[in-house]
């Protein structure tokens, strides 16, 4: 112990040698972050580059905080399914579910909560995870969405930020408003999200009465090669119910296992729940015509009509959770042909990050795992590995070869144009407050009531009155009876909210 203490006096001592600023963020080879906020982007619309070494060492040592488990959604139920297509939707995609009316196509998917832990009672407030496996005969598709339509911020880059404030204190353990209203004072983008967690969808009444959502815009390709962006929503034929904070604690008081009981009790019986999806469309050229960036995460595409495309019906629990259900392993990286990711800053970062989560929890061969495994043969080199269990007999793995194994030329990427330089800017066009604002005037008088009783809760215990009077400010920036009925909740200054407002 002597000799590791006497270690840290010449590695202290370099920071005064060499006058190194303490306070100047560095990734963990001590190089210094230029930009933390912003994903290095290949023009204002364009791709994440793989080159963004900050942004990848990140989300890498991010994915690896915890073993073994999930360090987000680590409170999950599943079920197993199947989706059955409504209609021909080949005009827009090529992809395998969606081939013809009537195909079906089997499904497992697995609910969560996004930041509570294992064990934890499914009473507490928190995003529910909605992640839909389709084991299509073009491989396995991941629609890893949540059950509402937004999120809190646009850039993965901010990912690994987002989910330590909202965690528990690595000092107390204990998770605290002070924390991560602090962290949402700087991301006034957060605004629709947080209206929404807080009102009462925070709190839902079942996994079978909330609907689901991609959040984030995909890509559709059919043959011809043409390209939509589109929005997937899964509509319950349950409909929508909440629990109000008085629900929430007389249901805590006797069962914390409400949600994951009331499924399984519903399969069980014969009562199958269903949701129908729904897909949002737009063309590319439509991309810069409204007031918001349709590519940001934090925002819902208004006035768009959505068109029915299936419907799945959970009807079978799993055998085993942790075979199954635990195991899992859902990633937006599991894409099918005739499905892409679009250039949305907070995708592009999922796409690498899931991925590289579930290797890094399950081992390199996850997929040959009885629920992951496609149902189609999986064909390819890569070899060895903990807990591969393959047969593999060939002396050939590598490729090009003369086996006859070659790629589908229809399988690869569409190629958008790039237009702009490299960058580490913020988005144009961030809206931050006004779908915020038009859901809080959507929501009924008690709707409302209970959205000011929730929030306030929490933002009542901020002990920092700057981090409080700027939260307060993004609200009243939404609409100014939001904000006001807040401020008031909490004792805050109204004349303070109403100037910080102004600024923003």
């Amino acid at each position: 112990m002597k000799h590791k203490l006497n270690l840290l006096v010449p590695i202290l001592g370099l920071a005064t040698i060499f006058n190194i600023n303490a306070e100047t963020m560095t990734k963990d080879n001590g190089a210094a972050i230029g930009d933390n906020q912003n994903s290095l982007t290949a023009g204002p619309n364009g791709s994440v580059l793989l080159e963004d070494v900050h942004l990848i060492q990140k989300l890498q040592r991010f994915a690896r905080e915890r073993i073994p488990e999930r360090v987000v959604h680590a409170r999950g139920t599943g079920a197993h399914g199947v989706f059955v297509a409504s209609t021909d939707y080949t005009d827009v995609t090529t992809a395998a579910p969606f081939e013809s009316k009537g195909k079906e196509t089997p499904v497992f998917v697995r609910f969560s909560s996004v930041i509570h832990p294992l064990g934890s009672p499914e009473t507490l407030r928190d995003p529910r995870g909605f992640a839909t496996k389709f084991y299509s005969d073009e491989g396995n598709w991941d629609l890893v969405g949540i059950n509402i339509p937004v999120f809190f911020i646009r850039d993965a880059i901010k990912f690994p930020d987002m989910v330590h404030s909202l965690k528990p204190s690595p000092v107390t353990n204990i998770q605290d408003p002070n924390r991560f209203f602090d962290f949402f004072s700087h991301e006034p983008g957060s605004t629709n999200m947080l209206t929404r967690v807080f009102s009462d969808n925070g709190t839902p009444a079942s996994y079978r009465e909330m609907d689901g959502f991609g959040v984030h815009a995909y890509k559709m390709i059919n043959d011809d090669g043409d390209v939509k962006y589109v929005k997937f929503h899964w509509k319950s034929h349950q409909g929508i119910n909440n629990l109000d904070a008085d629900q929430v604690k007389a249901v805590q008081s006797t069962d914390t296992q409400h949600m994951t009981r009331d499924l399984y009790a519903n399969i069980a019986e014969g009562n199958f729940p269903k949701w129908d999806l729904y897909i949002k469309t737009l063309n590319p050229n439509d991309l810069n015509k409204f007031d918001y960036n349709p590519l940001d995460a934090t925002k819902t595409w208004e006035n768009i009509k959505e068109t029915k495309v299936g419907t799945m019906t959970l009807n079978r629990i799993p055998d085993n959770f942790f075979q199954e259900t635990e195991q899992v392993a859902m990633a937006p990286a599991n894409l099918i042909p005739g499905i892409e990711p679009s250039e949305d800053r907070l995708l592009q970062g999922r796409i690498f990050s899931y991925a590289d989560t579930q290797l890094y929890r399950l081992g390199a061969n996850h997929q040959q795992l009885p629920i992951n495994r496609p149902v189609v043969p999986v064909v390819n080199y890569n070899q060895g590995g903990v807990g591969n269990v393959g047969n593999t007999q060939s002396d050939i793995n590598y490729q090009p070869n003369y086996e006859g194994v070659s790629e589908d030329v229809k399988a690869r990427h569409s190629t958008p144009e790039l237009v702009g330089n490299v960058q580490q800017k913020a988005i144009y066009k961030t809206l931050n407050f006004a779908q915020a604002g038009d859901l809080y005037r959507s929501f009924t008088d008690q709707e409302r009531k209970n959205l000011i009783r929730n929030l306030s809760g929490d933002l009542g215990a901020v002990k920092n009155k700057q981090i409080q009077h700027k939260m307060l400010s993004h609200f009243y920036k939404a609409d100014t009876e939001y904000g006001t009925r807040l401020t008031e909740a909490v004792n805050g200054d109204l004349e303070k909210v109403k100037a910080i407002a102004a600024t923003l």
